[in-house]
């Protein structure tokens, strides 16, 4: 196997669905303290989400709250409740590449501008034949890191 040419700097986001997003705020937001950021709605994701955040600078986390727009479409961002971890990447471009060439399955899309406005991809729950390595279950974004967070992550591995 060739050296992975890229890192995985950190936890980027954890996105959480439920049928409605009330629920989720009354934990997230009134409960633990977090803050709104954004919203954003997608009918091609089947998602009404809020962004809030714990933590600061580049060690901000993102926790997406999200609901459906639609309960009987997919995608079905409510099930599993933990719907995906985001990764922070240094290169997102080659990490694709180089985990495609080690048969790691992505899901359908490429990658694409994510809620919060970084260029993102996600791992593909199950593998299949072509492509046997993937998230065993589990939706896993991987989301291209900016510059601050790139040289934080850097100055911490020192």
């Amino acid at each position: 196997m060739t050296p992975r040419p890229f890192k995985v700097l950190g936890i980027q986001q954890i996105a959480i669905g439920g049928p409605s997003k009330q629920c989720l705020s009354r934990l997230w937001i009134d409960m633990f303290g977090l803050s709104v950021t954004g919203n954003f709605v997608s009918e091609r994701e089947n998602v009404d989400e809020d962004i809030a955040v714990l933590g600061s600078g580049p060690f901000k986390v993102e926790v997406d709250l999200m609901q459906p727009l639609d309960v009987t479409k997919k995608p079905a961002v409510h099930e599993p409740p933990l719907n995906h971890i985001g990764l922070w990447i240094d290169d997102l471009p080659r990490a694709v590449e180089w985990l495609t060439e080690q048969g790691v399955r992505f899901a359908p899309g490429g990658i694409r501008k994510g809620a919060a406005g970084y260029d993102i991809t996600f791992l593909h729950p199950k593998a299949n034949e072509q492509f046997p390595i993937a998230g065993e279950g589990v939706l896993i974004e991987l989301v291209q890191a900016p510059p601050e967070v790139i040289d934080a992550f850097a100055r911490i591995a020192g």
